[in-house]
């Protein structure tokens, strides 16, 4: 529909349907935003060429991050790759770089600015690389859920726990009140930790903003049972939960979710299974509970990664995550013989990852040879603080 036509209807788009057509511009929304710029055509053959060439031309000024849901156009121009955290460790590790360019999505580069000096510029070529996972806790739905709480009497027993995919707000509000952010590869550590800043029968965690990884860190690897957790909804009065639930609760989840994780289903373990005889199921954490109780193995993406690598020869798996890094695993380990095949019959990419390809990548670097500082990322400082802090209780965890 066309905005005269909804002019004629006497309906106006509503800020969100112009953000996501493109018409309107918020930095801080993980959602993205316009990016600005002439970029170079998807056809041009010497995408390749131009990239190298800019590369070359900024030397030691640049560090290029690339995320192991990355295409492999864009990873082969990386220095490093790795997950979120990783890379955004490997970045504040090379002060010598002034340009930071992370092959990523929006909270990945804010980690990165947080983590980084000053005097380092973080760059992500498409500003439209969001993600919607950390779409789905909002700065002022987090804090209305804090009033909640607060009502029910339980806030000063609640120790926030954030997932590292969350935006830098969030993970402010985590620093602010007590809390720290995880991965997915230390989430029970930072679970334990957090159930040991109070005492251990009246102490709740609030786990934002991915329920599937904290639910299954809670009953899978803590031994918690599924009633021990409730759903908070941020689209529902009081997140859709009495007070007496909350009150009860030791693990209250955010109802948010990984797009691409948390569309494998028990039935995809189940297919799997029954096409490839002895195949073995290794899936992220972040799928569903359903799934990783079906599964053989669970683990982070640098876990599925050195699962793969330790693999005897003419193993079979099926992997639970992106498919870029399935595929890219699958071609690099097929001369050993090991079939890897992704876990779902349905191709699934990550749809913002996937926003950062040649032609971006090639706009960013060709402006920043020539001088011209192009999609900063940048948190301001009081924001930075907080997070920080959250960010340095991680580092601190044994």
């Amino acid at each position: 529909m066309t905005t005269a036509q909804t002019q004629d209807l006497d309906v106006q788009p509503t800020p969100l349907a112009l953000l996501l057509l493109g018409r309107e511009a918020d930095p801080k929304s993980e959602r993205g935003v316009e990016c600005p710029g002439d970029l170079p055509s998807p056809s041009d053959p010497d995408l390749v060429e131009r990239a190298r060439k800019a590369k070359e031309k900024l030397g030691d000024k640049v560090f290029v991050l690339g995320h192991h849901y990355q295409r492999d156009e864009v990873i082969q121009f990386a220095d490093v790759t790795g997950d979120s955290f990783k890379l955004a460790r490997d970045a504040a590790a090379r002060p010598e770089a002034e340009y930071i360019v992370f092959c990523g999505v929006h909270f990945m580069a804010e980690s990165a600015d947080i983590l980084t000096s000053d005097d380092q510029k973080v760059v992500l070529p498409d500003l439209a690389a969001g993600c919607s996972m950390a779409d789905m806790a909002t700065a002022e739905q987090v804090a209305e859920c804090w009033d909640v709480l607060t009502e029910a009497g339980i806030a000063e027993q609640v120790v926030p726990v954030s997932y590292m995919n969350s935006s830098a707000d969030i993970k402010a509000f985590t620093g602010k009140h007590g809390g720290t952010i995880c991965t997915s590869s230390n989430a029970k550590r930072a679970l334990d930790w957090a159930f040991e800043q109070g005492e251990p029968s009246t102490t709740k965690v609030l786990f934002l903003p991915d329920q599937h990884l904290g639910r299954n860190t809670a009953v899978r690897d803590m031994g918690m049972s599924l009633e021990d957790c409730v759903l908070y909804n941020p689209h529902k009065p009081n997140g859709g939960l009495t007070a007496e639930e909350l009150r009860a609760a030791k693990m209250i989840l955010w109802r948010g979710h990984c797009s691409v994780h948390g569309r494998f289903s028990l039935d995809s373990v189940n297919d799997v299974r029954e096409r490839i005889p002895g195949v073995n199921v290794l899936v992220h954490p972040e799928c569903r509970h359903e799934v990783v109780a079906a599964a053989d193995y669970v683990g982070s993406t640098e876990y599925i990664i050195k699962t793969l690598e330790a693999a005897p020869a003419g193993s079979k798996w099926a992997i639970g995550t992106e498919l870029n890094l399935v595929r890219r695993l699958a071609n690099r380990f097929a001369p050993e013989g090991k079939e890897i095949v992704f876990l779902d019959k349905t191709v699934c990419f990550c749809s913002t990852m996937n926003r950062i390809d040649l032609p971006h990548l090639v706009w960013a670097l060709e402006s920043l040879a020539e001088g011209n500082l192009v999609n900063r990322i940048e948190v301001d400082q009081e924001t930075e603080a907080f997070a920080k802090l959250a960010l340095e209780r991680m580092l601190a965890l044994p």
